[in-house]
């Protein structure tokens, strides 16, 4: 995704928070995520296209090995924590992939999630969002916008009218954010799993040079009726009490111009598909 496609991701500000709206947004995005019947349009399949040619094989080729974990993972579901499948994507990670992922240029555009582990340490909401099946349509965009700042956008996609889009401002050698210093807080709330639960400190030090992805959520909007209406996302990132919690990062653990490996700071793992339709 390149900068002319900045106005899609830029808020409409005519909408203005007031407590009344807030409240009534806030409603409207935990009922979408709830709520099966509200939910249509969606499919929780790989594209045919990706798994068409996808049969087991013998071999420990990295083009095998991504056949074979995608065969699995259309076999099994998003989130089945199988043995096969975690397999698969062990026998990658220690294959040879893309070098420095974190900054290659394979690793721009759009990527669609095809597998998560769903950690206990995720956040309710991302753990209620990857956990139902008609919510198939979840995407990250990373690229690079008109400032010349690197963004790494989240999308749900509850059909192709409602999708939710969560901005984050990005950080990597290449893309240096000054902004964006080293998490402290592991983002428990008084003892509780609100925000989702970081590693932080020794446990979060990066082992393998550029492989990853800093950010901070920035802004997000909830964009109704293909675009036609955006309501502004009701939490507010950009407040000093929650500008720490709500950083984040990805370790590239495998790329390759189809498949992408990332290992998050809440102990999650994705699998994402390269989407070459945008």
């Amino acid at each position: 995704m390149n900068s002319s496609s900045a106005p899609y991701w830029t808020f409409h500000n005519s909408i203005r928070n007031g407590p009344s709206r807030f409240n009534c947004v806030h409603l409207v995005i935990l009922l979408l995520l709830l709520n099966n019947s509200c939910c249509y349009g969606a499919s929780n399949k790989i594209p045919s296209s990706v798994v068409a040619f996808a049969q087991p094989s013998s071999s420990n080729s990295g083009k095998n090995v991504e056949e074979q974990l995608l065969s699995a993972i259309a076999e099994n579901g998003r989130l089945d924590n199988t043995k096969r499948i975690n397999g698969f994507i062990k026998q990658l990670e220690q294959q040879k992939s893309i070098p420095e992922p974190a900054i290659a240029p394979e690793v721009m555009g759009r990527w669609k999630l095809v597998y998560s582990t769903n950690a206990d340490t995720a956040s309710p909401i991302q753990r209620t969002a990857f956990g139902a099946n008609q919510f198939n349509n979840i995407y990250q965009n990373i690229f690079v916008d008109e400032k010349n700042t690197l963004i790494v956008s989240q999308v749900v996609q509850f059909s192709n009218q409602f999708e939710i889009i969560l901005n984050a401002l990005a950080s990597t050698s290449q893309y240096p954010l000054k902004e964006l210093t080293e998490r402290k807080s592991s983002g428990r709330i008084f003892g509780f799993n609100l925000l989702g639960v970081s590693l932080v400190g020794d446990e979060a030090i990066e082992k393998t040079p550029n492989a990853r992805i800093n950010f901070v959520f920035d802004e997000g909007n909830l964009d109704l009726f293909d675009g036609l209406v955006k309501v502004p996302y009701p939490v507010p990132f950009r407040l000093p009490l929650f500008r720490d919690v709500v950083k984040a990062w990805l370790d590239i653990t495998y790329l390759s111009e189809t498949i992408r490996i990332s290992r998050g700071n809440k102990g999650t793992t994705f699998v994402l598909v390269k989407d070459n339709k945008s």
